[in-house]
């Protein structure tokens, strides 16, 4: 179990890395699903992972980043369309 919550926080953490550095060096932008959707699987990931280790300042912070990815999400998807 412990194998499979490590593999866990170290795949969130690539996601948010890349999630960063996609934008970063302006391969994707900010208000992109992609972008959002990378923040919010890392985050839950490594929410997972910190409650495992008891880490939670860190479980926090990512319980912010992944409500501010799903806020993110829900106005992409649902945004009204210009006329």
């Amino acid at each position: 179990m412990e194998v499979w919550i490590t593999a866990m926080g170290w795949i969130g953490s690539v996601a948010v890395i890349a999630a960063y550095a996609l934008n970063s060096l302006q391969k994707i932008k900010s208000d992109s699903l992609l972008f959002q959707v990378l923040n919010l699987t890392g985050a839950i990931l490594l929410i997972v992972n910190s409650l495992f280790k008891e880490a939670y300042p860190f479980t926090f912070i990512n319980t912010v980043w992944a409500a501010i990815a799903l806020v993110a999400i829900f106005r992409i998807l649902y945004k009204p369309a210009v006329k």
